[in-house]
């Protein structure tokens, strides 16, 4: 082979030689991709000895049920498990014609079994109930635990039917997030009338030992959340499952909506929804986060904020059930300081909450993290709500919190080991998949 770089040059490669360089090339690919991915088992696994040590059970402040009205809808904010468990299985038990209920996770617990139980028996006294649950987040989950009675769901006439989105999708090998996210929503709806949404799953560890926050809707709004529903269910139905019908909604109500993420149609609202109120924040910015990994519009959001002289503020866990995600959300901090943002690590207990409220205005509720996965990837759901009375009892919400957080400084920040400094590099490549 004859080198055309330099004119008399001859160089002579061997078939040998290219093929060692490509195994070197290849290998060293394969080294790089392989060196994020086992920084982030040993951090799992480090983790994993710590909680046995030091877990998260901490008590954590929390509110009673605070209600308000906007428009002709009741919206009720619930800061505590048991309290929201307890309201959503009153409202399933008394269900006189449907029960619409999406969630993640669904725990088979003494919590799983009681929604089980209660769903079962209002299928059994006639009430069309349809469940949509995801099943990569419930492979641990025994099989046994999502079959429900022959003669409610095989029988006629079918009362219950079960919708399981599938836990292998085909974006996964190609690591295409649009293509494998998951369905994150947390929706139930009965009879159109009340309805419920937040960060909260199924599960007597959420009841008591997480900090989440859901909402109440019992009005004419309750359509937004009954519309999200079905339409997830009708794409994505098997053939077998019956078609739910549109009903349409009389009312408008541009000051609540819902925004739903639907990656497979390309339809990501959310996103939009918290760069928009972030632009058009004047007095202070409150962002609750459970993993708060943001994109770089949103982070120039947040710094372009700050620089104005909004007073932006977030709450993330200080340790999280997700030690990647923690340290991911880690490799933000310095640009947030020194950009003007406040942090502050929620201490002691995991807080899930997916939330913001902007200048005591603006409020959002819902199942979407501030992470690529949630805002480009899963099936999520926030509510967008306009009403200052509604927004003030948010910001007594945030404030409750920031009461069990510490605010982490640049200074702090600063002096953290260079072992630290050294991990936030080694798993940076992840990001795009959180």
């Amino acid at each position: 082979m004859q080198s055309r770089l330099l004119p008399g040059l001859s160089l002579n490669v061997s078939p040998e030689t290219v093929r060692s360089v490509r195994t070197i090339a290849t290998r060293a690919a394969i080294a790089m991709a392989a060196v994020p991915l086992l920084a982030a088992a040993a951090l799992t696994v480090t983790d994993k000895v710590r909680r046995r040590m030091h877990p998260l059970t901490s008590r954590f402040p929390t509110e009673k049920p605070l209600t308000e009205q906007v428009g002709d809808t009741e919206t009720t904010v619930y800061t505590f498990g048991a309290d929201l468990y307890a309201a959503m299985l009153e409202a399933v038990r008394g269900a006189q014609h449907t029960v619409m209920l999406e969630t993640y996770i669904w725990k088979d617990d003494a919590v799983g079994q009681e929604f089980k139980q209660a769903l079962i028996d209002a299928a059994a006294r006639g009430v069309k109930v349809y469940i949509i649950y995801d099943g990569f987040a419930n492979l641990v989950v025994p099989y046994s635990f999502f079959r429900f009675p022959r003669h409610l769901t095989q029988a006629s006439p079918k009362t219950l039917h079960v919708l399981r989105f599938p836990a292998l999708r085909p974006g996964l090998l190609m690591l295409d997030i649009r293509r494998s996210g998951r369905d994150h929503r947390k929706i139930l709806v009965v009879d159109d009338e009340i309805g419920f949404v937040g960060g909260y799953n199924l599960g007597s560890l959420y009841a008591t030992q997480w900090r989440d926050t859901h909402l109440r809707l019992q009005g004419p709004a309750v359509w937004e959340l009954r519309n999200a529903f079905v339409d997830f269910w009708n794409r994505h139905r098997r053939p077998e499952l019956p078609v739910l019908h549109d009903i349409g909604s009389t009312d408008w109500l541009p000051h609540l909506k819902a925004a739903r993420n639907a990656p497979s149609e390309l339809v990501f609202p959310i996103r939009g929804i918290y760069l928009d109120a972030i632009d058009r924040a004047v007095s202070h910015v409150y962002i609750t986060q459970a993993y708060f990994i943001p994109d770089h519009d949103i982070l120039a959001a947040l710094l372009t904020a700050a620089r104005r002289g909004v007073d932006v503020r977030v709450v993330m866990p200080e340790r999280s059930n997700h030690v990647v995600a923690d340290w991911l959300a880690r490799g933000f901090y310095a640009t947030l300081l020194r950009g003007g943002v406040r942090i502050f690590l929620y201490e002691g207990a995991m807080i899930h909450a997916k939330t913001a409220v902007i200048d005591g205005r603006w409020t959002t509720v819902g199942t979407a993290n501030i992470d690529r996965l949630s805002l480009t990837g899963n099936y999520e759901v926030n509510l967008e709500i306009v009403d200052p009375a509604l927004a003030g009892r948010m910001e007594d919400v945030f404030r409750m919190d920031m009461s069990n957080a510490r605010e982490l400084t640049i200074a702090e920040w600063e002096r953290r080991s260079r072992i630290a400094q050294i991990g936030e590099a080694l798993i940076a490549p992840l990001r795009p998949l959180l």
